[in-house]
């Protein structure tokens, strides 16, 4: 809304800072912590009276999760309020890419509610049907990538290869739902401990900042040998106001965590970051920065594939950070050795810009 209305004074005065997009950046990552960080504790309250005793804690999993009992969900809720509403302010809104993102956060987003609704009102942790969740998400990912699509090459870039691509053609189409929907679930598998999916789901937003910013400028994109994709440099707003409405959330999720993300959180941040990487044109790199969560959703299929053939269990328990608790890891150590990890991904990720 503020960028229009500087684009119809024609950025004169202080309204010329509009027409840059590292201003706008800054301003929604600023907007989204204050919104995050006003609204967070009515928020929590207001979950904490709906649901009464909270997420069902799985009996099966660590013991040390059985403290975690009475603590409200659903606080993903806050960070799309926060996202949202620094977006309509900043953000330009004729853009195709943020619609794009906005139909996947927001759709994702409700697909987890009614995830979330479902466990709370049951008391259960099964949720959704796996085949209705998954079919809903696709439908989500596929308008998303069609609209992606109308605006970009239905090629696939390969890293660390100045100019080389592969061309899909109309298969780009199912490849980027594909790439929308593991990203989504894949944060939501690794959603299990206080903090664990908050932080480097920020890290992967601040590195794909960057790569937004530089891919939609030709200069930048021609220096780099990278995809120059006119117009993905507003993503990188995009991406600030998930660095921002995060660290509002991850301010009541630390340990211990006054409210979980949920499935309301993960899946729609997850596939956010899905969205954001096709539209750049880097969906590799995406595999790289959230070399995580790639981790947490592989040890999963790989747990239950063994034990379909075997009857036998490769680790002690899935998702892999359950497997290090049960080793004997304290919480906090799996969480901050994970964002180290993070970090050290999101650096090789954005390496990948230059070793061409």
């Amino acid at each position: 809304m503020l960028y229009l209305i500087a684009e119809w004074f024609q950025y004169e005065g202080l309204s010329n800072l509009f027409r840059y997009q590292t201003f706008r950046s800054g301003a929604a990552f600023m907007t989204a912590l204050v919104i995050g960080l006003i609204i967070g504790p009515k928020f929590i309250n207001m979950l904490r009276v709906r649901q009464g005793k909270g997420q069902p804690i799985r009996e099966d999993g660590p013991q040390s999760h059985l403290a975690k009992r009475g603590t409200p969900t659903m606080g993903g809720l806050m960070i799309l309020t926060a996202l949202i509403g620094s977006m309509v302010l900043f953000m330009d809104v004729t853009n195709p890419f943020v619609w794009a993102c906005i139909a996947v956060t927001v759709g994702f987003g409700l697909i987890g509610f009614m995830d979330d609704y479902d466990k709370v009102t049951k008391r259960h942790h099964a949720g959704l049907s796996s085949k209705v969740r998954l079919l809903l998400e696709f439908v989500v990912a596929g308008i998303a990538a069609y609209i992606i699509v109308s605006q970009i090459s239905t090629n696939l870039y390969v890293p660390f290869l100045s100019g080389r691509y592969i061309p899909l053609g109309w298969l780009y189409y199912v490849f980027a739902a594909v790439v929308i929907v593991g990203a989504g679930n894949a944060v939501n598998l690794t959603d299990g401990l206080d903090g664990l999916a908050t932080m480097p789901v920020i890290i992967a937003a601040g590195t794909f900042a960057i790569i937004c910013y530089l891919a939609g400028r030709v200069d930048y994109a021609n220096y780099l040998g990278i995809p120059h994709v006119p117009r993905a440099g507003e993503l990188a707003i995009f991406c600030a106001g998930i660095m921002g409405a995060g660290l509002a959330f991850l301010w009541f999720n630390a340990p211990p965590a006054a409210v979980f993300m949920g499935d309301t959180g993960s899946l729609a941040l997850g596939g956010a970051l899905g969205c954001i990487a096709v539209a750049a044109h880097h969906e590799i790199v995406l595999a790289i920065v959230g070399g995580l969560f790639v981790l947490e959703a592989a040890s999963v299929i790989i747990q239950v594939f063994w034990f379909k053939r075997t009857g036998r269990r490769v680790f002690r328990m899935a998702p892999i950070h359950h497997h290090f608790e049960q080793k004997g890891w304290r919480e906090s150590t799996v969480v901050i050795r994970f964002w180290i990890i993070s970090i050290v991904l999101a650096v090789l990720g954005l390496a990948t810009l230059k070793l061409r």
